[in-house]
């Protein structure tokens, strides 16, 4: 799906009212007509502003720290969008993470990155069509929705080996008590993380012939999908999920992409761009959500982007803002106290 076109069901609501929330109240905070959640239509399509907004405005409403995990956690099977039903039909736990991560784009403009490190498997998410990271609470239910859907295939209790959040840390949150696991706060990414082990974990849901008929059509929907891409997005999303303490080389994207690395910038730019450019413009997006959404310190950030010393982080910085961090994190909280 490339498209900013988010299709939201009207099971939605049912699901928001079951716990108690009131969708109308919801759709006026997040600025969107009324209606358009709740008049019985078949399906809503909002962008992904729109939808974040929905998001950001349920945790203005609800005072419940657990909403997402329970709205994510026990999501009802005839609730599940294509690529979790195909999922859920997997042989075993690992094959149902791949097609979660394969298909997911299918649904909304949202791509699952599914990568191996160590002894650990690492699951995050990037919005196609939004800059920076999704809300907080959209991140609790789908780490929940994923858990859950592990749990459900495998019959057995299964919990991450890890999680890692882009957001400050909140002694109070109930992730812990959640996923009973290690929480790590201020990450760069928002990061699911399973042991390796659990990868051969059958599932008790597989269903061959079912899939059978799902995968095809599926594949087909990816093809004409992945026709859409633009290179330059491809790039800047392979650089995002690299961005962990080393400044990416031509070479490694390019092997990524199967390409060469003098093909790879040809073809940039022949769309305008170089690689440098859109390094920059990774580089340039992670600082503002890192310095806006975490605690780090600069010089830890000017680390996570690649920068070999904080002075040139800092000159960068100047060149994007035409400020300094710290100048630009401080204006960005006295902005959001003055709104509060």
């Amino acid at each position: 799906m490339s498209s900013d076109q988010i299709p939201v069901s009207g099971a939605l609501a049912v699901r928001f009212a079951a716990l108690g929330v009131d969708i109308e109240q919801v759709s006026q905070l997040a600025g969107l007509p009324g209606g358009l959640l709740s008049d019985g239509r078949e399906k809503a399509r909002l962008s992904t502003r729109q939808y974040f907004d929905i998001w950001r405005a349920l945790a203005r409403l609800t005072d419940d720290a657990a909403f997402g995990l329970r709205l994510g956690g026990d999501a009802a099977q005839e609730h599940y969008d294509i690529a979790s039903v195909a999922a859920l039909h997997s042989a075993t736990l690992g094959e149902a993470l791949q097609k979660v991560a394969r298909y997911k784009r299918l649904v909304c403009p949202e791509e699952l990155m599914l990568t191996e490190d160590g002894n650990g498997v690492r699951l995050h998410t990037r919005w196609l069509m939004a800059e920076g990271h999704a809300p907080d609470l959209l991140i609790d239910t789908m780490f929940a929705y994923i858990t859950a859907l592990c749990r459900r295939g495998t019959g057995m209790a299964i919990q991450p080996r890890a999680i890692e959040l882009t957001r400050s840390q909140d002694p109070a949150s109930p992730l812990l008590r959640y996923f009973s696991c290690p929480i790590h706060f201020n990450a760069p990414l928002d990061v699911l993380v399973f042991d390796r082990a659990l990868m051969k974990l059958p599932f008790i849901t597989y269903n061959q012939d079912r899939l059978a008929g799902l995968l095809p059509g599926l594949e087909a929907e990816l093809a004409r999908a992945r026709q859409d891409d633009s290179l330059p997005a491809q790039v800047m999303e392979i650089l995002a999920r690299s961005m962990r303490g080393q400044r990416p080389s031509v070479n490694s994207v390019a092997a990524e992409l199967y390409v060469s690395p003098r093909t790879l910038q040809r073809r940039l730019q022949q769309q305008g761009y170089s690689y440098q450019q859109l390094l920059d413009k990774t580089r340039h997006r992670t600082a503002c959500h890192l310095l806006s959404n975490t605690d780090l310190e600069p010089g830890e950030i000017a680390f996570v982007l690649g920068f070999e010393e904080l002075n040139s982080f800092s000159r960068a910085f100047m060149q994007w803002e035409s400020q300094t961090p710290n100048r630009w994190r401080n204006r960005r909280v006295t902005a959001r106290q003055e709104n509060r």
